[in-house]
């Protein structure tokens, strides 16, 4: 007769894994965002996500392991969020974009572009996921705004709201421009109705 094993509800090493994985990469926003690069260490980030150095540099075994990844995985979140958006209108889907550099996130990517211009050995790992990651957002905005790249001059319309919103974000790194910005984006979506139709 063979053992049985009672059930155990201990959750299976897989989950828990995945769990501290994503707890090190939300972690990792968070403190590169408050405190810059120079002050988002992979101990910093490993007490913030209540695990030890060890468990996190098992998951990412160098700094910029860790922070590039943390961008990418928030950047994944915020455009699975922006895909979910239902249809609506120019100013709502502008006000979604615009937001996209207004928060963590874009103060994180900030931080890691900052650091990125002075590091040789992140520099090229940021700068390809900043395209992969601009490639998407492009695409998400032309889907949302429905807009027909065949036309001359949309595509560049696109870019160039994607371009103000990012200036937006640096305009409110330092202050709040709420006031200013929601006037800015109620103008954007007028001249997009115009130049989309």
């Amino acid at each position: 007769m063979g053992v049985v094993t009672p059930p155990t509800d201990r959750t299976p090493k897989q989950d828990r894994s995945r769990a501290t994985r994503r707890r090190l990469l939300e972690a990792a926003v968070a403190c590169l965002a408050e405190h810059g690069w120079a002050g988002s260490t992979v101990s910093v980030v490993a007490e913030r996500a209540g695990v030890s150095r060890g468990a996190a540099q098992h998951h990412f075994p160098t700094r910029e392991d860790l922070f590039t990844a943390a961008v990418e995985y928030v950047a994944e979140e915020r455009s699975a969020a922006l895909r979910a958006l239902p249809v609506q209108g120019r100013t709502a889907v502008v006000a979604a974009l615009v937001d996209l550099y207004t928060g963590p996130l874009f103060r994180a990517a900030l931080q890691l572009w900052v650091a990125a211009s002075n590091e040789e050995q992140l520099r090229p790992r940021v700068t390809e996921l900043e395209a992969r990651v601009g490639r998407e957002t492009h695409r998400i905005a032309v889907e949302l705004l429905a807009a027909d790249e065949t036309r001359p001059g949309v595509r560049e319309t696109v870019q160039g709201l994607l371009d103000m919103a990012r200036g937006l974000g640096l305009a409110n790194v330092l202050t709040d421009d709420t006031a200013r910005r929601r006037r800015v984006v109620a103008q954007w979506a007028t001249l997009l109705d115009d130049a989309l139709g």
